[in-house]
Parts: structure tokens; C-alpha cells; sequence
């Protein structure tokens, strides 16, 4: 297997990992196949979304690839473009912090705050981070 299968394959079941149905479990190989048929009109099966996961098939068509890219809401470049990819990864690290109810709990009690006082409470939530030997946040330590 090459390095850009195993690139592709690694991606691709990030965004499974990370983007989830709305009840919180992780979509199906089959759900996706499905869903992109039904809303994209391109045909797919659930076995070949496997075959991407596990990277036994590599060279995806541009068409299945912005398929799977418009399903999990990135960007067709996220699966080959590696700078893409960070920015991307960075987002949906965000995205899975705020499914966690105490994360959410305290981005909803700052909302409104001013800019200092949103300063001061980044800088306490470092400390802690530092604290508990967590690496940085996603805008790193202040």
C-alpha cells in the first residue's frame, strides 16, 4: 500500500470519527453510500466506502472524493492537500470538544463576553491545561 492510500485511508476515517449522525453515533459505511446517493446522485456502495477506510482502494474518482468531501462538510482538497488537512483537522477538533457537555457548558456561559474578559478566561483554561499536562488548545498556549 502506498503512502497516499494510507493518507487517504487515515483522513477518511477521521471524518468518520469525528463527524457524527445527530445522535451522536458514528456513521455506517452503508448511511454514507446511501446518503450521497440519495442527495448527490452518485452512486457508491458500502463496501467501497470500506475499501477507502481501509485502503485497499486508493484512487478514489475527483467525483466520489468531493462526494465523501461535501458528506462530512470539508473540503475535496482536505484529502490530499496536507496543509488543508490541519486546517480541517483543527476545525473538527473544536467541533468534537463541543459534543463534550461540559466544554459546551462553558462556550455557552462566555458567549458575550468582552474581548478582555475572553482573554482572561482563555488564559485560566491554559493554566489548567498546563496544570493537568495537556498539550495546547487549538490556538495554543497564550
Amino acid at each position: 500500500m502506498d503512502e497516499t492510500g494510507t493518507t487517504l485511508a487515515s483522513r477518511l476515517t477521521h471524518l468518520f470519527d469525528v463527524v457524527r449522525r445527530p445522535d451522536g453515533r458514528e456513521f455506517s459505511n452503508e448511511e454514507v453510500a446511501t446518503a450521497i446517493a440519495r442527495h448527490q446522485g452518485v452512486k457508491m456502495s458500502g463496501s467501497y466506502v470500506w475499501y477507502l477506510r481501509t485502503g485497499q482502494r486508493d484512487n478514489p474518482t475527483f467525483r466520489h472524493l468531493s462526494a465523501l468531501a461535501r458528506f462530512f462538510g470539508v473540503p475535496p482538497a482536505y484529502f490530499f492537500d496536507d496543509e488543508t488537512s490541519r486546517e480541517v483537522d483543527a476545525e473538527l477538533g473544536l467541533l468534537a470538544a463541543m459534543r463534550d457537555a461540559g466544554v459546551r457548558d462553558v462556550a455557552l456561559r462566555a458567549a458575550g463576553l468582552s474581548a478582555e474578559s475572553l482573554a482572561a478566561v482563555t488564559d485560566v483554561i491554559n493554566r489548567f491545561r498546563r496544570l493537568e499536562r495537556l498539550p495546547a488548545g487549538p490556538s495554543g498556549d497564550r
